[in-house]
């Protein structure tokens, strides 16, 4: 990848670790951290010239401490051709060429400053500056050969430098490298300003005893760690370098995984034996799929062992993995122990227990849910239940693990839309149990395998690869936005055939900033046309507003129900089956294949509308034409890691930064297996971090903010 001018991003939410790094410390669980690293986890103000001005642009891009600014890697580079003159062939790209100021022009007063210079054979060049012309004169005085470098582009017939990136005296000239590397920049901070702080970064670096097994190291040519990082940093084509770094990475992701595994089977569970006298009574609309009863099987087999099963339930959207959760809550009813459902949203929730109350009616099972809104005598009557065993399935948000929440025998924690949930939460759940429950954890987002085993490789995993029967195909259209008019006459033919519709919008309210289509703006556009027949239902509406919409929408009160991604994962309206996403070039795969997953739920002909803008990039026009080609997930999975990397695999955002700062997709593809494995040694063969490698893992641990779950959950 090339770059010749700054780029800037976003910082995003933090990511599971993050989360973990925080609750661990919280609770004091992961030991001190050792000495050798105080340097590089210093505030950010400890690096000569970063003051509060500069400091808040470094916060903005999430570098808050040393470490963040060593693994803040370079997006690309550029390369600066050294010349003797100037020459129209090198138009569009970066030079260095000694030049000689001859006169000063200001194009009035709010014009650019430009200083007329020529090369030694008298070849004209204008140096550009929009601002500070006093600089520029200082910089350039009249008359004395200057080295300048920067791009050289050409204006009409005059050739011209814009803002030089290094003006030098002649006898500087060696500072202007000719390879420089670029970073991801925030407003208010240079590239140049940006690698000095990087320089002073490296000089922290300890170094460090070898955590990588030495053949592997050998065989792959790698450097070590305090030459890796300084070699990523001076050439970003040093592809050994930050194949080593990433590495790290995910190794000591894989190890912490590993060591988690480790912490489980350690601890003994309640062995879980259900009779099927519950399950017999159950009256199912089809016959279970093959796919269901093999993970119905594997996650029985599991509850029978002592040791604390942990499970991750892959499924395609409609693949029918509530059934099997609901299967498994009652093998634990009928073993006598109580089972805890935690869903992402309240609507989720909501409609979880609705759907098993329904399934579970006539059954001698007592299902509750407790949310946030859940207040006074209706969560107290909740909260008794629990702790006297009465309520034998409890659905709920994160408020059931709560600390005022304590159940009589909690065996099975079922834990949906893993991706939404951290570690540090799913053990807050389990603490709730005198001996570690048995964890059962679903997506509803088919995951690569490379993903798989980079974020969820403590688990074993059952997948659901086929649908029930009578699930539909979803005809899925890519239409321009410039038939807007024609979809909305659509959507009126579909309300007048009785049908319901969903149409997504991906903001609640217009920016300045955003040309996106808002879901208010959008539902008051319908109601226009379709009256009180069209809701609308998004993320800042209060719980009790957003339930009574909903509830609307699924006894069929409303035709229409305009929303954002809110409704991406756990809305079930049969009678729906048009999907209007507005803005779809936007939004990731992923989510994309969530969104249509709302629809195609009856038995009726359902269609997605993805409407599109004028200008598609490449990568848009490649994500649009997957969707419109086929529903399977999984290949739309791994074309989305593909595609956009692994920061969206997920579809918890449309946009925003992977889990790992320093391995990319591609890397993690190919050193994912790699890592599990090496962690794996290190454990089973190594002793673990007691041995000599285990203790600079140990190091490794710290350095990539893995150490704070392993504390907590040797700690519990």
């Amino acid at each position: 990848m090339r770059a010749d001018q700054p780029h800037r991003f976003r910082r995003s939410g933090e990511h599971e670790w993050e989360t973990v790094r925080r609750f661990g410390a919280r609770l004091d669980m992961a030991g001190m951290r050792p000495d050798t690293l105080n340097s590089l986890f210093a505030e950010i103000e400890v690096l000569k010239g970063v003051g509060p001005q500069l400091a808040k642009p470094l916060h903005r891009l999430g570098l808050d401490r040393v470490i963040d600014i060593l693994f803040h890697l370079p997006a690309g580079w550029i390369d600066r051709k050294r010349v003797d003159r100037l020459d129209p062939v090198d138009v569009g790209r970066a030079i260095t060429v000694v030049l000689t100021p001859r006169d000063y022009r200001q194009g009035g007063a709010r014009g650019p400053f430009r200083v007329h210079a020529e090369d030694g054979d008298g070849g004209q060049v204008s140096l550009i500056y929009f601002r500070n012309p006093g600089w520029a004169r200082q910089q350039l005085p009249l008359g004395t050969a200057r080295i300048v470098s920067g791009k050289l582009d050409r204006y009409g017939q005059e050739l011209q430098i814009v803002h030089p990136d290094h003006v030098l005296p002649l006898e500087e000239a060696a500072a202007i490298p000719e390879r420089e590397p670029v970073y991801p920049l925030s407003e208010g901070l240079s590239n140049k300003r940006l690698a000095d702080f990087v320089a002073q970064a490296l000089d922290r670096r300890p170094e460090f005893d070898e955590w990588i097994e030495p053949s592997l190291k050998a065989s792959r040519g790698w450097p070590d760690w305090a030459d890796a990082l300084a070699t990523a940093h001076r050439d970003p084509a040093a592809t050994a370098a930050r194949d080593r770094l990433a590495y790290d990475e995910l190794f000591a992701n894989q190890l912490a995984l590993s060591l988690v595994r480790a912490s489980s089977r350690r601890r003994k569970g309640v062995p879980l034996h259900g009779d099927g006298r519950l399950r017999d009574q159950l009256k199912l609309p089809y016959s279970p799929t093959g796919a269901q009863n093999r993970a119905v099987a594997e996650i029985e087999g599991d509850l029978q062992q002592e040791m604390p099963m942990l499970r991750l339930l892959q499924g395609d959207v409609g693949s029918g993995k509530t059934l099997v959760a609901l299967m498994a809550m009652l093998i634990a009813v009928e073993a006598g122990a109580q089972a805890a459902l935690l869903a992402p949203t309240e609507i989720l929730a909501r409609q979880h227990h609705q759907t098993l109350s329904r399934q579970l009616a006539g059954l001698p099972v007592n299902v509750a849910v407790l949310t946030g809104r859940e207040k006074g005598k209706v969560r107290e009557s909740c909260l008794m239940g629990l702790a006297d065993g009465s309520i034998h399935i409890l659905v709920g948000t994160h408020a059931i693990f709560q600390q005022a929440v304590t159940y009589k025998r909690l065996g099975l924690a079922v834990v949906d839309e893993q991706h939404r949930f951290g570690v540090a939460q799913r053990m807050m759940l389990a603490a709730k149990a005198e001996r570690p429950p048995h964890l059962l954890v679903m997506t509803a987002t088919p995951i690569p395998r490379t993903l798989t085993l980079t974020h969820y490789g403590e688990m074993d995993v059952s997948r659901l690869d086929e649908m029930p029967p009578g699930r539909q195909p979803i005809e899925t259209r890519v239409v321009s936005d410039e038939r807007l008019a024609e979809v909305v006459d659509g959507l009126g033919r579909h309300i007048a055939a009785g049908k319901q519709a969903y149409w997504v919008c991906p903001l609640v309210e217009e920016s300045e900033t955003s040309d996106l289509a808002a879901a208010e703006d959008r539902a008051e556009t319908l109601r226009r046309r379709f009256g009180d027949k069209v809701g609308v239902v998004h993320g800042r509406m209060k719980g009790p507003e957003k339930d009574a919409v909903m509830a609307a929408f699924q006894r069929g009160d409303l035709a229409v129900l305009v929303a954002t991604t809110v409704i991406e994962v756990g809305v079930d309206v049969p009678n729906a089956s048009l999907m209007v996403v507005e803005h779809a070039d936007r939004f990731g795969l992923a989510q994309l294949h969530q969104l249509r997953g709302r629809v195609g739920r009856g038995e009726q002909h359902s269609i997605c509308l993805l409407l599109r803008g004028g200008a598609l990039s490449e990568t848009a026009r490649a994500r649009l034409a997957l969707m419109r080609e086929t529903n399977d997930g999984f290949r739309i999975a791994e074309e989305d890691l593909r595609l956009r990397g692994a920061g969206e695999i997920l579809g918890t955002r449309q946009s925003g930064e992977a889990a790992f700062r320093l391995a990319g997709p591609e890397q993690t593809a190919a050193l994912a297996q790699p890592a599990m494995d090496d962690a794996r040694l290190l454990v089973d063969r190594d002793g673990g971090l007691e041995g000599p490698r285990g203790q600079a893992a140990r190091i490794l641990l710290y350095l990539m903010e893995r150490d704070a779950a392993v504390g907590l959950l040797r700690a519990g």
